[in-house]
């Protein structure tokens, strides 16, 4: 009994050094005085991410300045294209207090008769009575911006539409002329201007000689309601005799005929040569120096002499001429002429000649030597 005892005090002795965290053996570590104390947790945060509200506005700022007068004083934005009967008044306003507006050519000629452009203190103002077909197109305005120096477009206050002024009797934009030309320049697109009154109407091109349909494949081909059938890259083969075709609700119609010329030449300043009859001339006698330009058919080209007898007022002869040139299927060429002409050649005439040839797009400036033998 005495060993049962004393062996369960034992027990209860080892069982009471764990519960107070004593060590049970001599086998293990003691700890060091600082691994006892509580180390800092470190927690990993997801980063807040904030999320910004979608922007409705344009990165350029351009505020629309025209407004359409409705029936009973009502207004309204005019959509980007407008579509109205013919014969209906349209008044359009702009605001601001110094506006310009821009409207089809055609409208020039009934200034005051049937439009009116008035300014008045805080909006400029277009009425158009009496529509017709004819006046499809762009109507346009915008704000100026005035100091000492003068005025100039406010590019963020302006103000445009299209509108279409539809008639079940013309569903093409009437031409002044049953025939037009259509130059095609190598450099550049070429338009041929068969807009409609219908936005919706179908239209197609087509030749006339062979008789076949043209496809426009919207790249090399492409038709704009607001300008026609665009040809993005012309060529020479393209040449010939077109006409367009257009239907709205069953009823075809068929626009004017359009002669397409190629133009071999390319745009930009007069392409010139110069050339005297003679470089070596006798005293006594005549002679002329030759300045001919070879450009596109509906570019004008204007001449100036400067030659060794102006200083002098040595009487001299110019005359200008141009015409055009058919050069093959479909090739049209201007050429343009300037002829200076001296008679009885003197000591005073000798020396160079200068011709400047100069169209909208540049200046060309050649020069030859006239000299006594």
């Amino acid at each position: 009994m005495k060993f049962w005892a004393i062996f369960t005090l034992i027990l209860v002795h080892e069982v009471l050094q764990n519960v107070f965290g004593q060590p049970a053996s001599k086998g293990k570590r003691p700890k060091e005085p600082a691994e006892n104390k509580i180390k800092p947790a470190i927690k990993k945060l997801k980063p807040k991410i904030t999320k910004l509200k979608d922007s409705t506005e344009p990165v350029s700022k351009v505020q629309s300045i025209m407004t359409q007068v409705m029936d009973k004083g009502r207004f309204q934005k005019p959509p980007a294209m407008l579509t109205m009967s013919a014969g209906q008044t349209m008044e359009l306003r702009c605001k601001g207090e110094k506006i310009t507006w821009n409207y089809p050519e055609y409208l020039d000629t009934f200034k005051k008769s049937r439009l009116s452009i008035k300014q008045q203190d805080r909006y400029g103002q277009l009425i158009l009575v009496n529509s017709s077909a004819t006046d499809t197109g762009e109507f346009s305005c915008w704000a100026q911006l005035c100091d000492s120096l003068g005025c100039k477009k406010d590019e963020s206050k302006t103000g445009s539409t299209y509108v279409f002024f539809t008639d079940k009797g013309e569903l093409f934009v009437p031409s002044p002329s049953y025939f037009e030309i259509v130059y095609m320049h190598p450099d550049k697109p070429a338009v041929i201007p068969c807009r409609v009154t219908t936005a919706s109407a179908k239209v197609t091109l087509h030749r006339e000689f062979p008789a076949e349909e043209i496809k426009a494949d919207g790249r090399s081909i492409s038709y704009d309601v607001k300008r026609g059938f665009i040809y993005q890259h012309p060529s020479y083969n393209q040449s010939g005799v077109v006409y367009c075709r257009a239907e709205a609700r069953r009823a075809p119609q068929i626009s004017i005929k359009y002669q397409l010329l190629y133009v071999e030449v390319p745009s930009g300043p007069p392409s010139a040569t110069i050339t005297a009859s003679a470089n070596k001339v006798q005293s006594g006698s005549d002679f002329s120096v030759f300045c001919t330009v070879l450009g596109e058919p509906n570019v004008e080209v204007e001449f100036t002499w400067i030659y060794p007898g102006q200083q002098y007022e040595r009487p001299v002869t110019i005359q200008d001429s141009s015409r055009l040139v058919n050069r093959g299927i479909g090739h049209t060429t201007r050429i343009s002429n300037s002829v200076i002409t001296v008679e009885d050649f003197e000591t005073i005439d000798a020396g160079y000649y200068i011709c400047k040839a100069q169209n909208l797009r540049g200046q060309t400036t050649l020069a030859t030597r006239v000299d006594r033998y």
